[in-house]
């Protein structure tokens, strides 16, 4: 899965977060051996991919400062999650989402905001994306903590709409009973983004699943309107 814009976006993620490490991270060391941990403190050697994944999906309590980790693995992470590496995504709650990187300098934030949003384009515009669009979905906007840009972001097409299918399928399951179809968003940010997805999935998005001849699906979503008990005895 590669666009111009995902190359351009990944090129910025290496030249920005080049040369990061946590010089004094000692790590959990029951979880992680020494050799594993020395690859935190040692910025721009290739860390194995397993590692790389344990690393990116373990709690933050386990590192002295999970921040500077983040920002080391980020250049591999990034790029695995565009190459569509199995295990890049979908592990657990992806380490980016739980640490503020809108605080950090704004070359920092704005590489890693615009890799999500790259990110995003490439998969709406493939037939096949390396992982499930929900997924795809699911990690951007949970590391952003809102899915407006996402949502914003959802131009037409038939590829685009395919993915709107499923996205919508695998969602209603959750939305309709009032539950998050969100695998890893727990924060305080969750109950709008949730607020924001329901609200533009029976609206914009029912109106586009009926253009796309998906009836079924948009009639489930414009049932999102309406309080918990008139839902559950629509006639639909």
């Amino acid at each position: 899965m590669s666009s111009a814009a995902l190359d351009a976006a990944l090129a910025q993620i290496d030249t920005v977060f080049s040369g990061f490490a946590s010089p004094d991270e000692t790590g959990c060391g029951y979880c992680h051996a020494p050799g594993e941990l020395a690859y935190l403190r040692t910025p721009d050697v290739p860390i194995p991919e397993d590692v790389v994944w344990y690393f990116l999906f373990e709690v933050p309590d386990h590192f002295d400062d999970h921040a500077a980790v983040m920002r080391r693995l980020l250049p591999q992470a990034a790029r695995a999650m565009a190459d569509g590496v199995p295990g890049a995504i979908g592990h657990g709650g992806h380490g980016l989402s739980r640490v503020d990187w809108r605080l950090w300098p704004a070359e920092q934030a704005t590489a890693i905001e615009t890799f999500l949003h790259a990110w995003w384009q490439a998969a709406l515009a493939s037939p096949e994306p390396p992982y499930g669009i929900d997924d795809i979905f699911d990690t951007c906007a949970t590391i952003a903590r809102t899915v407006t840009p996402f949502l914003a972001g959802w131009g037409p097409g038939r590829v685009a709409d395919a993915h709107l299918a499923r996205c919508a399928d695998v969602w209603l399951y959750d939305l309709l009973s009032d539950s998050s179809p969100f695998s890893w968003w727990y924060d305080d940010t969750a109950a709008a983004g949730l607020t924001d997805l329901r609200t533009w999935l029976s609206g914009p998005g029912a109106a586009r699943l009926h253009e796309a001849g998906e009836y079924d699906l948009a009639t489930r979503a414009e049932l999102l309107d309406l309080p918990y008990d008139e839902r559950w005895a629509h006639p639909y």
